[in-house]
């Protein structure tokens, strides 16, 4: 599968436009995550952008979400590695992250909203304004972006990545698509 039917599949799963660009978002940061580590980029942008696939549908029974979107990207033909990936993102199924892809995922699906939430409170609600201290400060704070799970994106770590090389590299990767995702 290539970006362009990954993008009209998701437009057929979910319709609302702040998950779709959530997608986008992570999409950004797996390919980026994939140039540092030397990994196939396409493949781990499919992972990023296909991960919440069955968000919309799962949402009443959490427990199924990234089950079902396995299962239909198994059914379509992607590539195993994708496949278990967006099985393993939610913790809610105790499956361990083995892979690197695996891991990458994981981390990347909240920061992306922490990043976001980082530009909506800016005057301008623009990620051009959002530097990586603002955004470990607010990190800080437990009230802030509350839905962007702390431990999860500090599993970084299991990248080789400091908390602090981390959200830069998703600060970059999302400012690179900023007008996509309307920040």
């Amino acid at each position: 599968m290539d970006r362009k039917e990954a993008l009209g599949l998701l437009g057929t799963h979910l319709k609302n436009e702040n998950l779709r660009k959530h997608c986008l978002a992570v999409e950004a940061v797996m390919r980026a995550l994939a140039r540092r580590f030397g990994e196939d980029e396409a493949l781990w942008g499919l992972a990023g952008l296909l991960h919440d696939i069955d968000y919309e549908w799962t949402k009443g029974d959490p427990a199924r979400h990234g089950i079902e979107g396995a299962i239909l990207l198994e059914r379509l033909g992607l590539p195993e590695t994708v496949v278990q990936a967006v099985r393993m993102h939610n913790d809610r199924h105790g499956l361990p992250r083995e892979t690197l892809l695996d891991k990458a995922l994981y981390a990347v699906d909240p920061v992306t909203g922490l990043i976001t939430a980082a530009a909506l409170i800016r005057p301008d609600k623009s990620l051009a304004a959002v530097n990586v201290p603002f955004l470990l400060n607010r990190f800080k704070e437990k009230s802030f972006a509350r839905g962007a799970n702390r431990g999860q994106i500090l599993s970084c770590t299991e990248l080789g990545l400091t908390l602090e090389e981390f959200l830069a590299l998703g600060l970059e990767a999302m400012q690179g698509i900023a007008a996509e995702l309307g920040l």
